[in-house]
């Protein structure tokens, strides 16, 4: 195992689970917490990786959106059960550019384009139905699904200053390894009893 680069660690175990994961490989659990100090967790999906960070892309009038324009220190967890692994990372977040945004954007399918510029994310709802006639006016706007991005709409960077790695083992001799940044593209890591 790599014990330089928790990145390329990652990688290798998101390469293993996107080959051997029956479901959503890529999605994590994201830990903000309200304005009162309570936490708040949901899951997401992780839409890159690279030595900058952990993407993900959502409303930011959301209920996590708004959590993380007060507090923008996160949590996010990946669990692979069948891989019997999970890896834990704490960072902070940053908005992508606008260009990333825009890009990401284009590439969903277009009922997911329409199904976001539709949605009030995480605000009250009288009915489903006025959330689908939503949709409707939307494809009757954009037919081909060509919805623009909603400016609300964008995606986040985790940037690390830990990531620790869980390796199940028999008899419960579980192996953890917490990196933790000590400079740019620097990481020092450590063995810790399961």
């Amino acid at each position: 195992m790599d014990h330089a680069d928790p990145i390329a660690r990652f990688e290798a175990w998101l390469a293993e689970a996107v080959a051997g994961e029956p479901n959503d490989p890529n999605a994590m659990c994201l830990a903000t917490t309200t304005p009162e100090g309570f936490p708040s967790a949901r899951m997401v999906l992780l839409k890159g990786v690279d030595p900058r960070g952990f993407v993900f892309y959502t409303n930011f009038e959301s209920r996590k959106g708004g959590e993380l324009a007060v507090n923008p220190e996160v949590a996010l967890l990946f669990h692979w059960k069948s891989l019997r692994r999970q890896v834990r990372i704490e960072g902070t977040v940053a908005e992508v550019t606008q260009a990333e945004a825009d890009a990401y954007f284009a590439s969903r399918h277009p009922g997911s384009r329409l199904g976001s510029a539709a949605s009030d994310q995480s605000r009250p709802l009288p009915s489903r139905e006025a959330y689908l006639e939503r949709v409707a006016a939307l494809r009757a706007e954009y037919p081909a699904g060509d919805v623009p991005r909603p400016r609300h709409w964008s995606g986040y960077r985790v940037t690390p200053h830990a990531i620790e790695f869980w390796q199940e083992r028999t008899y419960r001799l579980h192996e953890r390894r917490r990196f933790v940044r000590s400079g740019p593209g620097d990481w020092s890591s450590t063995l810790l009893y399961p």
